[in-house]
């Protein structure tokens, strides 16, 4: 698919993979500035350990986005990187956008910590407990106390770190299914949900992606 299909929204997050000196892949999380089409895309350029990560003209880069149902991964290569009057990396305009698509089922092992409120209830009862784990469909969370039922609505906080950058990550979602107390002992967890992901505003989705994604990205990393 073309790029510009994807009709993303200024701001919107993506990774970049190069390659260090010693041959191992390196990984950097920054967001679309703007493009020409056919011409170049602009990106944020992204900081490592507080500074700017240097790229050469020529070198040649793995981009990768989370899309609604998917990856997108397309190659390019610097153009050059300019400083004034702000920092901003210049990329060639990609031929064409490799798809990926993610099952629903796919989920990514976490351990997130997490204030939920039961947005469906009239007294709206508080928890704390953790995100285990999260797919861009749906969660399971461990709670240490039961404030729920099965169809209730659930509203998720956390305050995540993508790449050094701090977001709070609001989710809402509904109780599909609960796990036996007995499963969920661990740091303190009286109870287990399985939440399926709901209504989300543009803001909220956007950092939502942003923390799968680069949870994907960490996991394969540690894989390879």
């Amino acid at each position: 698919m073309k790029f510009e299909e994807l009709k993303l929204a200024y701001g919107y997050p993506l990774q970049l993979q190069t390659t260090s000196l010693t041959g191992q892949p390196e990984r950097f999380s920054c967001r679309l500035i703007g493009c020409l089409p056919g011409r170049s895309i602009l990106l944020s350029v992204p900081k490592q350990g507080g500074k700017l990560v240097k790229f050469r003209p020529g070198q040649k880069i793995v981009v990768r986005l989370m899309v609604d149902n998917g990856i997108g991964i397309f190659a390019s290569i610097v153009e050059i990187q300019t400083q004034d009057p702000y920092p901003l990396l210049h990329l060639s305009y990609p031929e064409s956008v490799t798809f990926k698509g993610i099952r629903n089922a796919t989920r990514v092992a976490v351990r997130e910590k997490i204030n939920v409120t039961n947005i469906g209830k009239e007294l709206k009862p508080t928890a704390t407990g953790f995100i285990s784990d999260i797919s861009i469909s749906g969660a399971r969370i461990e709670l240490t106390d039961d404030v729920a039922e099965i169809s209730d609505t659930l509203e998720l906080r956390a305050q995540v770190d993508i790449r050094g950058i701090k977001q709070e990550l609001v989710l809402v979602g509904i109780i599909r299914s609960r796990v036996d107390p007995t499963d969920n002992m661990d740091d303190g967890a009286l109870v287990s949900y399985g939440l399926e992901f709901i209504e989300q505003s543009d803001a909220q989705r956007l950092v939502f992606y942003a923390y799968v994604f680069n949870q994907m990205a960490l996991q394969e990393h540690s894989i390879s």
